[in-house]
């Protein structure tokens, strides 16, 4: 072989060798790049999803009772969860690979042009079509998303209403009955799910088909100026692998155009909640020491969602360390009272006064903290017995939970569970009795020694005898604080330095036990009731 052959092979070699490891470096580069840009966007994703969850967690905590009477709990654990991944998704893979897209189409185009302006014209002419489909296309995806989302939420609040409601359910046999309405509200979940597919499935090919057609456009016309003598066999192979590197971009159009209209639907869905203002809101950024007197001033209250009205010129006052009873028919406005107080509610006319001053005028957060709430429905978390009394404590000192139990007369029960007070509770406490629950809630109500104690209807799941120890108890407890107690049974209030009667929302009667039998009025009738029933048992 001739040396000047062996030599040529040489160079041949050498230059293949380090083309290889041009390319290999190139794409060692390509590869490192490509990692940050992904480290950069996904994980940014993910650090705005943890920043508007707790931003949409911290305003469901500010809102008042009426926002969540109009929203159903899954709807709100929807946009929470699903709404907020829709937003993470665009925010990361939907920017990366717009970006991607953008880099590389003005990278190839501009080298298109450079080769043959021609050419480039018809390579992208099928790319108008692809604008117009994906412009109508979004338009369907977005409106179609967003009824997906809502027939989530709807499911979700579903499964949530069903699994807190299970005992009623099968109480009353109706598992099947249940069963079927999930079929149905799962069936249109389906349906609008398979038709938002139906619209991504065709996406994705109509996108592959456009660039497919400028890959025929540049070998049909390209192949045609090869035969002129415009252009080289080589220019067709630079448009074919120019266009092969818009394929996934362009491909990904689709994709990312249904990402981009999903996070539309949700971002919409996620801002109506955020747009919407706390009806309840703390006015006074200075805290003041609270006393514990509470006047009603001329209080008429009208529920905002329902337009009932609940209270009507209702006007009283109870002094710092007094106990004030309230007593009354269902639906007398007895727990709105209570509501108020907490200001849980505003007034709709007239004043609630704490200490002399308007209770809007008080920090919230002091106020709220200064008032032991033991409310008719009683929640109780998934957490020990000891972490439900010492709810909102500092700590857990058994020494105090050990003593607010025996207050509340719930001691001896703790203590015949095998892990006393660390006993895991159920969902909503479902292992405990009604009573047991009750007394967990005084218990947790006065363990921090609060200024004003509010007891809602608290002692109606315990018998009467349970109720004269709770009672009994109470009265070291309530000693100093001003207390309002409300009841049905009138054996809880009977005690109690001031007594109101309501009737739809109304006082009708006032005074203590002794003046209200002696005026012989609606009180009076409900004493005797209660005696009867009493007597009976």
């Amino acid at each position: 072989m001739p040396v000047s052959e062996i030599g040529a092979g040489t160079q041949l070699a050498v230059i293949g060798l380090m083309l290889a490891l041009v390319y290999l470096i190139i794409y060692l580069i390509k590869g490192l790049f490509l990692f940050y840009q992904r480290q950069t966007m996904i994980v940014m994703s993910r650090y705005i999803e943890f920043d508007l969850k707790n931003e949409i967690y911290d305003h469901y905590q500010r809102m008042a009772l009426g926002f969540y009477k109009r929203n159903r709990t899954g709807d709100l654990m929807n946009r929470i969860s699903e709404d907020v991944n829709r937003v993470r998704m665009y925010l990361g893979p939907a920017v990366m690979y717009t970006i991607n897209l953008w880099v590389l189409a003005v990278f190839c185009i501009f080298f298109m042009l450079r080769e043959n302006v021609e050419l480039t014209l018809w390579t992208l002419s099928p790319m108008p079509f692809m604008m117009v489909c994906i412009f109508y296309v979004s338009k369907t995806i977005n409106r179609r998303s967003d009824k997906v989302q809502q027939q989530q939420s709807k499911l979700s609040a579903f499964i949530q209403e069903a699994m807190s409601g299970i005992r009623v359910l099968k109480a009353y046999g109706l598992e099947g009955h249940s069963r079927e309405a999930f079929d149905k509200e799962c069936d249109v979940y389906k349906r609008r799910q398979i038709g938002l597919v139906k619209v991504d499935s065709l996406f994705m090919p109509v996108i592959v088909l456009l660039v497919g057609l400028g890959y025929i456009a540049a070998i049909y016309v390209g192949g045609l100026k090869v035969i002129a003598g415009e252009i080289g066999i080589g220019t067709i192979f630079q448009f074919v692998f120019y266009i092969n590197l818009l394929t996934w971009p362009f491909a990904a159009v689709g994709w990312v155009s249904s990402l981009i209209q999903k996070a539309e639907a949700s971002q919409a869905r996620i801002n109506e909640f955020l747009d919407s203002q706390p009806a309840i809101r703390n006015e006074a950024a200075a805290s003041t020491p609270i006393g514990g007197e509470i006047a009603f001033r001329h209080v008429t209250f009208t529920y905002p969602d329902t337009g009932i009205q609940a209270l009507s010129d209702v006007s009283f006052t109870v002094k710092q360390g007094q106990t004030l009873g309230i007593i009354g028919r269902t639906g007398s406005g007895k727990s709105t009272l209570a509501a108020l107080i907490c200001r849980q509610y505003d007034a709709t006319t007239g004043q609630v006064l704490i200490d002399g001053r308007d209770i809007r005028q008080h920090n919230l957060h002091q106020l709220r903290a200064s008032i032991g709430y033991v409310p008719q429905d009683v929640f109780l978390f998934s957490e020990t017995i000891a972490h439900n009394i010492a709810f909102g404590q500092a700590g857990e000192d058994r020494e105090a939970i050990t003593q607010a139990a025996k207050t509340a007369d719930i001691y001896q029960n703790i203590m015949a569970f095998p892990a006393g007070f660390d006993t895991m509770l159920g969902e909503r406490g479902i292992n405990l009795s009604g009573g047991q629950k009750q007394r967990i809630s005084i218990a947790r109500a006065i363990i921090g020694q609060p200024r004003i104690l509010v007891f809602d209807d608290c002692l109606s799941a315990v018998d009467t005898e349970t109720e004269e120890h709770i009672l009994t108890a109470l009265k070291t407890v309530m000693k100093g604080k001003t207390s309002v107690v409300i009841a049905h049974r009138i054996s809880s209030v009977k005690q109690a330095d001031q007594i109101i009667v309501l009737d739809h929302g109304r006082i009708v009667e006032q005074g203590n036990h002794e003046q209200l039998l002696a005026k012989g009025g609606a009180y009076t009738a409900l004493y005797r009731r209660q005696l009867m029933e009493e007597a009976g048992g």
